[in-house]
């Protein structure tokens, strides 16, 4: 075959749309009715809260909700130990609670009191854990049922601001500020309501929220479309344009640290089990990684030694210097000695605008609060 007849070839099974089978279309079918159920009833729990015929419990401290519109994947983490750090210096006594997605068990489950860390990744989930190691002095409380976890926390630590991480759905507990992210390459996951998409409400319970905060604004390609059709959406309702920036380099088995530049040119497998992985290698091409392979699992995948021999035997295929992973990630690594060696690849959130917007949101917060 000549080089042309290969490249127009290539180019039509690259624009050609293959026809969905049966299977497929029944399969579609079937998860748009499940939608359509899925839908009506988050609408009649919604009218519920807003017609007073269900009411949200108060706790007795402000309550800052940093939530999302679809499953998974928006950044939520790295937003949450960032305003839990500007809320700390500001002389706020802060307490985190989350769900705790992952973990065995249920209950409410104290996994840091501000000064000894619950480690057990198991019992506590990924988020929880990692949470708790970036924020040592405020205190990680997970639960199923956000009203009894926040009064356990209130009455046990008395924080007078609780983040409520990944709550905005959670409409049983008052909160004083909600905070919506909205990843910007992927805002409104397939436009589908679950399971047909990823959308877990319809996109008119953004007017619920205090302020949109744009996440990875730095890897969208249509930022200010987005920009424009959310304030079509949701006038006056400010956007908070955020982004992911590497900040470290840590190996895995003795905690030493390299310089990001050091990356630059290296060979590395790709190692990770989150919602955004895309996201993740988009970050390491940006720091000049040559990802020689991918080894993706699922979203809180708790990985055992026979998947880190995987990778290694991956790496060590691909003439990978290192696995390079993420944060989250490294919580469910089983702590070894790996050749090649697992480095995790730290990120942390930079407000590129609209920092004093939220600021004066807190502010507000704290007005009203004493009022």
């Amino acid at each position: 075959m000549s080089l042309k007849s290969w490249v127009c070839d290539g180019c039509l099974r690259a624009t050609s749309v293959p026809q969905p089978t049966v299977a497929q279309r029944a399969v579609r079918g079937i998860l748009s009715l499940a939608a359509l159920g899925y839908g009506a009833g988050v609408r009649l729990r919604n009218a519920s809260y807003n017609l007073d015929l269900m009411r949200a419990q108060r706790l007795s401290c402000r309550v800052v909700c940093v939530g999302n519109l679809t499953v998974g994947g928006t950044g939520k983490t790295p937003t949450v130990i960032a305003l839990a750090r500007q809320l700390t210096d500001s002389g706020r006594k802060v307490a985190v609670l989350l769900r705790g997605y992952g973990r065995v068990g249920g209950g409410i489950e104290v996994v840091s009191d501000g000064r000894d860390v619950f480690r057990d990744w198991t019992h506590a989930g990924d988020e929880a854990v990692l949470l708790a190691k970036n924020l040592p002095s405020v205190p990680i409380v997970v639960g199923g049922d956000r009203v009894v976890a926040g009064r356990l926390a209130v009455q046990r630590f008395g924080p007078d601001t609780l983040l409520l991480d990944d709550g905005f759905q959670h409409r049983a507990l008052h909160r004083d500020l909600d905070l919506v992210m909205l990843d910007a390459t992927d805002p409104f996951g397939g436009d589908r309501l679950l399971p047909r998409g990823r959308l877990r409400e319809p996109l008119a319970a953004l007017k619920r929220a205090h302020a949109v905060i744009l996440s990875r604004t730095d890897q969208a390609t249509e930022l200010d479309d987005l920009r424009r059709k959310l304030e079509a959406m949701i006038p006056g309702i400010p956007q908070i344009l955020t982004c992911h920036r590497p900040c470290g380099l840590t190996d895995l088995a003795d905690g030493t640290d390299r310089p990001l530049d050091w990356l630059r040119g290296r060979r590395v497998l790709a190692l990770c089990g989150i919602a955004n992985s895309v996201a993740f290698y988009r970050t390491l091409v940006a720091l000049g990684v040559v990802v020689a392979a991918r080894l993706e699992f699922p979203d809180h995948h708790p990985y055992s030694s026979t998947d880190l021999a995987r990778g290694e035997a991956a790496a060590r295929e691909t003439g990978a210097e290192m696995i390079v992973t993420t944060e989250k990630d490294a919580i469910r690594i089983p702590p070894r000695v790996s050749s090649p060696p697992v480095r995790v690849l730290r990120v942390a959130l930079e407000i590129t605008e609209g920092a004093d917007v939220l600021d004066r949101l807190l502010t507000r917060m704290d007005g009203e609060a004493r009022g």
